[in-house]
């Protein structure tokens, strides 16, 4: 083998050379550039620039306002009220030509041909203003009102049976003091139907007047005398029933309770007989018809049923707590919750419909805006009255104690049980 001389390793190339980069020149983009600016600063200049007058150029007249052009057929009509001259026909003789001219043009508007001229001038008949008329009609509507004003009755109206068949009349017939007076008593001895009053007095002022004048009378003998027992198996009235509700109470709808004499009850005279046992069941109803701010139950009991099957009715005798006040407390739901939630859902009503069409003055976004903002008002006026239209619940759970108040005397008699008589 024949031995190679060594190359120098500095001098091999182990990758061929790149091309050359082409680079633009920076003078020349500068000149281009300034040349750039300099065009568009002209054309701006140019566009902008006001326009000017020509020196030799004059003034166009578009309106002529020292000669004034007369208009097509002025120039026939006369100049003066003296060039004027009304067609005449003949001369009348006298100081009969007004009457005569008169009578002729009489003649010729009703069509005669002979012309009495001793007959005086027509007369034209009289005929009323529309202003005169109205006048005269408003007069009369105004008398008609005053005079069944004064026909009118000073009561207000009830609404009883006896008191509307007296308001069903004719308007020609004159309705009587003593009716109107007969038929009060008839509506105040007739006793109205449970909650019914609550609806035509909401502030419950007529009842009120109704409970002081009651009991008013004017001898001041007592006319009832002394009695005594019908028998000794009797609860006479102010007697306490010790009781506990079975099922619960809750005031949205109207219902049937039924309770449990948790006590035995005694006879009122010798205290010896059981007359109304434990375990006796009470049969009653509540009022669904509760006030703003009412946080008691009216509950009042019809029946008693005893453990034998034997039942007795009871004339609405009321509940009361176990301290003496009238109805039952528990549990009171003002329903705030769904109040705040109405009041909530205006609110974002109100701001959504402001803020979805933004600034623009454009005149129909502006009525699309007036318009959805005023039926938003309306839509969560609605539901904020809803909600406070909503009476408050009053919820009573079952077993919840409570003491029957006796108005009237029970003649019952002993329970017959294992440890009925002590």
């Amino acid at each position: 083998m024949t031995e190679r001389d060594k190359v120098d390793p500095s001098t091999l190339e182990l990758r061929p050379r790149p091309r050359p980069v082409t680079r633009l020149n920076k003078n020349a983009l500068m000149l281009a550039a300034g040349g750039a600016a300099l065009v568009i600063f002209a054309a701006t200049s140019i566009a902008l620039r006001p326009p000017r007058a020509a020196s030799d150029a004059r003034p166009q007249e578009l309106y002529n306002v020292d000669t004034k052009p007369t208009a097509e057929g002025l120039e026939a009509l006369p100049s003066s009220y003296a060039d004027i001259r009304p067609p005449l026909g003949d001369p009348l003789p006298g100081d009969l030509g007004a009457a005569l001219l008169r009578a002729q043009q009489a003649a010729q508007n009703s069509g005669q041909s002979e012309i009495d001229l001793s007959a005086p001038p027509p007369v034209a008949p009289f005929r009323n203003s529309p202003e005169a008329d109205a006048a005269r009609e408003a007069a009369l509507r105004e008398a008609q009102m005053a005079a069944d004003a004064r026909e009118a009755g000073v009561f207000f109206q009830l609404s009883m049976p006896a008191v509307q068949a007296i308001t069903k009349g004719s308007a020609s017939e004159r309705v009587s003091p003593f009716d109107i007076a007969s038929a009060f008593q008839g509506a105040a001895a007739t006793p109205a139907p449970f909650g019914s009053e609550r609806e035509n007095d909401p502030s419950r002022q007529f009842r009120k007047l109704q409970f002081l004048e009651g009991g008013l009378d004017s001898a001041t003998d007592n006319s009832h005398r002394l009695e005594d027992p019908e028998t000794p198996f009797e609860v006479m009235a102010g007697s306490i029933i010790p009781a506990s509700l079975i099922t619960g109470v809750n005031s949205d709808l109207p219902g049937t309770v039924v309770a449990q004499v948790t006590q035995n009850v005694y006879d009122t005279v010798s205290g010896q007989y059981v007359l109304i046992p434990q375990g006796a069941k009470i049969i009653g109803r509540y009022d669904s018809v509760i006030a703003f701010g009412q946080s008691r139950a009216l509950l009042v009991w019809s029946r008693i049923i005893y453990p034998d099957g034997a039942s007795i009715v009871i004339e609405n005798m009321p509940a009361s707590d176990v301290s003496g006040y009238a109805g039952l407390a528990d549990k009171v739901d003002f329903h705030t919750f769904r109040l705040l939630k109405g009041i909530v859902l205006s609110t974002l009503l109100g701001v959504g419909t402001e803020l979805s069409f933004g600034d623009s003055e454009s005149d129909l976004v502006e009525a699309l805006r007036e318009s959805a903002q005023s039926s938003a008002n309306q839509a969560g006026q609605r539901i904020v009255q809803r909600n406070l239209d909503i009476q408050p619940t009053i919820r009573i759970r079952p077993g919840w104690p409570f003491r029957i108040i006796v108005h009237k005397d029970l003649v019952l008699r002993p329970y017959e049980a294992e440890g009925a008589i002590r």
